[in-house]
């Protein structure tokens, strides 16, 4: 294992990206995530790549200043066409972000994968990880929570049409406003919450800083018709696997129900920032984000200790 003092972040805490030193007032931001399909449109499943993978440089306080595309297409099974239209999503949506895509790789394969190689910098002094929550923090989330049940629900033609809009709109929407609002403001602790959906990212969170958490479930924002789309099972199997991921580490008030559950340890796909704060800034926080055209709700604080305690 090489042993490198510029190396700010790596993957000891299963942060959002790897952060280098590179001067005294420069550091440089890396990660890497491509995904598979979560809806039919090319153009759109390219611009939702995108926007999921440039959302970890905006966790860590860093703005993003290149981009390489990872493209796995079948070739002989899939009109090229397609491909071009993904390449373009993922294209514009980078544009919107202020990022040129320099190149990248492509490999022929069966199943359709597409993301970045995403590239930031930030000032090793302002680097935001997920290790500095600290006791008496407000939690404050950006995005709704359900893509990973509504996108199932979708493949099984199980979703009304709006359902799916307001889900692909919360998708495509970067994280871009949200990480230059936390950055104005300021925040002990921040990550983006994907594929391991909240209380997976959350725990994430709780066990590099050395805290605990407390949800309040009531205060949680949702798509629409998730939680009756829970109930009739359109769920992933990642969504199963997180809550069985998180079990021993959480403590559930005896009325959540079961499709509570499953939506708070739900995959989400280019979902919001998850943001600790102290209490005296999150109003403060909350204001920039709407300033900024985004939102933020506050969903619990950070305790003590404890694991994760989830509360109506």
């Amino acid at each position: 294992m090489v042993v490198d003092p510029q190396v700010l972040v790596g993957a000891e805490t299963t942060d959002d990206a790897a952060v280098y030193r590179l001067s005294e007032d420069q550091a440089l931001v890396a990660t890497l995530d491509f995904i598979t399909p979560v809806v039919d449109d090319p153009y759109v499943f390219g611009g939702i790549a995108a926007a999921n993978a440039l959302s970890d440089v905006y966790a860590m306080g860093a703005r993003p200043i290149f981009a390489l595309n990872i493209v796995n297409f079948p070739r002989d099974t899939l009109p090229l066409d397609d491909l071009g239209r993904i390449i373009r999503g993922g294209a514009d949506k980078a544009s919107e972000a202020g990022v040129p895509i320099l190149g990248g790789h492509s490999v022929d394969d069966p199943e359709p994968k597409y993301g970045l190689v995403a590239i930031g910098l930030v000032h090793p002094e302002r680097v935001v990880t997920n290790r500095g929550a600290q006791p008496g923090d407000a939690l404050i989330l950006t995005k709704p929570l359900g893509i990973g049940i509504i996108t199932t629900a979708l493949k099984r033609d199980a979703a009304a049409a709006e359902t799916v809009a307001q889900a692909v709109t919360s998708m495509m929407m970067l994280n871009r406003a949200a990480g230059e609002a936390m950055v104005n403001i300021g925040v002990n602790a921040a990550t983006d919450v994907t594929g391991f959906g909240l209380l997976g990212h959350l725990a994430e969170l709780v066990g590099a800083s050395q805290v605990g958490a407390r949800i309040v479930t009531s205060n949680v924002p949702l798509l629409p018709d998730v939680t009756r789309l829970a109930e009739q099972g359109y769920v992933p199997g990642g969504t199963l696997r997180n809550m069985e991921a998180v079990a021993d580490l959480t403590r559930w008030a005896d009325q959540i129900d079961e499709a509570t559950r499953l939506v708070l340890c739900d995959a989400q796909t280019s979902g919001g920032l998850l943001l600790s704060v102290r209490p005296e800034l999150s109003q403060a926080l909350l204001d920039e984000l709407k300033r900024r055209g985004t939102t933020g709700v506050v969903i619990g604080q950070v305790i003590e200790t404890g694991g994760i305690e989830v509360t109506p």
